[in-house]
């Protein structure tokens, strides 16, 4: 079962965690794209995956329906599923031989209720009916890159479509020194959502090293003493900013729109060693 596999974009490696018997680490051009526990679907090993599951714990009780853009391993819809019973999942994923791959050897069959559309996080998205999503989770990667085309205003306002009145969006992205792509994916954000928060590490929010930022958004109020503390309370210590603070990060920078010249941050190659 470990080894390399080839898939639609490339080629994939599956890792064993030496740590926990059934733990595996699914990896694409050696930077690792999911972790998942086949046994313990509650067990997060990333970080910034932890964050997103504080957000998701702190929703209101009961069974979500879901929209995930990017599949990886479908490390958060098989979390969601072991703590919330009776949700329902839909997972955009463009590549079709990964999503095999997940549901042969990472047994993505255990996953109640889940249903994948093979497809780009755009197309896949017009797919899905209006207002239909308690929660949608957009953590779509090309390597260690997020694509620009899922960052823009105009997709903003397709998630915003899908999701109920009250619902989550969740978005994982990745920058570093300056962070200019995060300050302009959260101006992007704030202009479609009115309550939004930022989440990270604070080396990684203050721009010092390269890492995940998890931004929460939603058109009704978060939680955000509650979320403040759970993020204060991991084993990072991360910072949780919104209001006076969230608008001074963006410090008036601009929204991504469709065709904006712009490049997505690409990681220095030390961080993946």
């Amino acid at each position: 079962m470990p080894g390399l596999y080839p898939v639609t974009f490339g080629e994939v490696e599956l890792l064993r965690d030496l740590d926990r018997q059934d733990g595996w680490v699914l990896s694409k051009d050696g930077v690792p794209q999911s972790y998942v526990d086949l046994q313990d679907p509650t067990f997060l090993e990333f970080e910034y995956v932890r964050l997103m599951a504080d957000v998701i714990d702190l929703l209101p009780d009961g069974p979500l329906s879901c929209v995930h853009v990017g599949g990886g391993a479908c490390t958060i819809p098989r979390y969601v599923s072991a703590t919330r019973a009776g949700s329902r999942h839909i997972v955009v994923e463009p590549d079709g031989l990964l999503v095999n791959l997940v549901r042969e050897q990472l047994d993505l069959r255990s996953v109640p209720r889940l249903k994948v559309i093979v497809a780009g996080g755009r197309e896949g998205t017009a797919k899905v009916w209006d207002e239909t999503a308690d929660l949608v989770v957009l953590d779509a990667f090309t390597g260690a890159t997020m694509p620009v085309e899922l960052a823009t205003a105009e997709y903003m306002g397709d998630l915003a479509r899908i999701l109920r009145p009250g619902g989550t969006l969740l978005i994982n992205l990745a920058d570093g020194k300056g962070l200019a792509f995060a300050k302009r994916l959260l101006a992007t954000v704030t202009g479609t959502f009115g309550h939004v928060a930022l989440m990270a590490e604070p080396g990684i929010m203050r721009g010092r090293r390269f890492g995940n930022l998890i931004v929460a958004a939603s058109r009704t109020e978060l939680p955000l003493e509650l979320l403040s503390r759970r993020a204060a309370g991991g084993l990072t210590q991360a910072r949780c900013v919104h209001g006076e603070a969230l608008t001074n990060f963006i410090a008036g920078a601009a929204p991504i729109r469709d065709g904006d010249a712009i490049i997505a941050p690409v990681p220095p190659p030390a961080v993946f060693g």
